[in-house]
């Protein structure tokens, strides 16, 4: 469901994209503003089954360097997820960390190498690794610290011809003022619009993700994008003009986060 959601939500200001962004149906919701730079480092992993204890063990014993990184004002936020939708050639888990600078992610991830923990036993027995950095100029979140949350994360790619500013636009008129309602009410904790700040792959692909507060909330996200339909009733056909949909990709993954 969110999956299609989405992707009507975006035709409701990407329709605008190719002639006039200040349609009505658009201007309905209040612009968000755009924000200082974020980064965030995530590192993929597929570990065994078998494994999955231990690698629970890892991710808190990785607290002792994020929660200081926290304190010092390092970073701003970390967490790690582990996937609930597993496909064959994706990560069975995830950990993140954000902050205002990309001295700040990077002295962080420096802190893990000099410690020895980027090589610990458990991580040697990954199938796959990767990682990326993404940039968020869109994003907001509650202070605090839980476990057991959901996550859930939409990816798409641009069209080549699809105008420079259509992420930018996008979120400033459509998906931040939405998000930030379910964040006011309690709905979510988190979310962020993000693209690579490290291109591993072509630019114009871009995520949206947020992190619900438990499992109705993402039911929750759900019912507020179809009132937001209702409330701006236009064609979705113009999304597909500017963004090509087989590259879509939903994630969903059980989350612990920690934000200052």
């Amino acid at each position: 469901m969110n999956r299609k959601l989405w992707k009507v939500l975006a035709g409701l200001c990407v329709v605008a994209m190719s002639a006039v962004w200040a349609l009505p149906a658009c201007a309905q919701m209040s612009d968000a503003k755009e924000k200082p730079p974020m980064y965030s480092y995530v590192a993929f992993w597929n570990i065994p089954r078998a494994q999955w204890g231990e690698m629970a063990k890892n991710d808190e014993a990785d607290r002792k360097i994020l929660d200081k990184a926290v304190a010092s004002g390092t970073i701003v936020g970390y967490g790690n997820d582990e996937n609930l939708v597993h496909a064959p050639d994706g990560a069975s888990h995830d950990g993140w960390w954000s902050a205002m600078s990309m001295a700040g992610v990077l002295n962080v991830l420096d802190q893990f190498y000099k410690s020895g923990s980027a090589t610990t036993s458990v991580l040697s027995t990954a199938t796959k690794h990767w990682d990326n950095i993404y940039v968020s100029r869109y994003y907001n979140w509650h202070s605090g610290s839980w476990k057991d949350l959901y996550i859930h994360g939409s990816s798409y790619k641009l069209k080549a011809d699809a105008p420079d500013e259509a992420v930018d636009r996008l979120s400033k008129n459509m998906i931040a003022p939405l998000l930030e309602k379910m964040l006011a009410d309690g709905t979510i904790h988190e979310y962020e619009v993000d693209t690579e700040a490290i291109h591993t792959t072509a630019p114009g692909t871009f995520w949206i993700f947020y992190l619900a507060a438990n499992a109705e909330g993402l039911d929750k996200v759900s019912a507020a994008l179809r009132e937001t339909l209702k409330a701006n009733p236009l064609d979705g056909p113009a999304f597909n003009a500017a963004v090509d949909f087989t590259e879509h990709r939903d994630y969903l993954a059980r989350s612990s986060a920690t934000y200052k």
